[in-house]
């Protein structure tokens, strides 16, 4: 049950953060998955800490939802970087 979740969170943080970061266009739901769960993966790993959250991306709360996106958004960040060399 626990990757049903964490798939349909990373999916939500995923499009949540293309459409933040400009890019929803060109990304469809399978990239949006990917990209909130390794978001997810990077923001509990780097942001959880710095901000006091202690989430997983197994169970659904607020405060990793809220990691899930900034994540994905620095995620796609780092892509813009490496595709454009800017971000946008």
């Amino acid at each position: 049950m626990g990757i049903i979740i964490a798939i349909i969170v990373g999916g939500v943080a995923g499009w949540l953060a293309s459409i933040v970061m400009n890019r929803d266009a060109s990304m469809g739901i399978f990239w949006n998955i990917i990209v909130g769960i390794i978001g997810a993966v990077l923001g509990n790993w780097l942001l959880a800490p710095l901000l006091g959250f202690g989430g997983s991306i197994q169970t659904f709360d607020l405060g990793a939802f809220v990691i899930a996106i900034l994540g994905a958004v620095i995620l796609l960040a780092i892509v813009n970087l490496v595709q454009r060399g800017r971000v946008r």
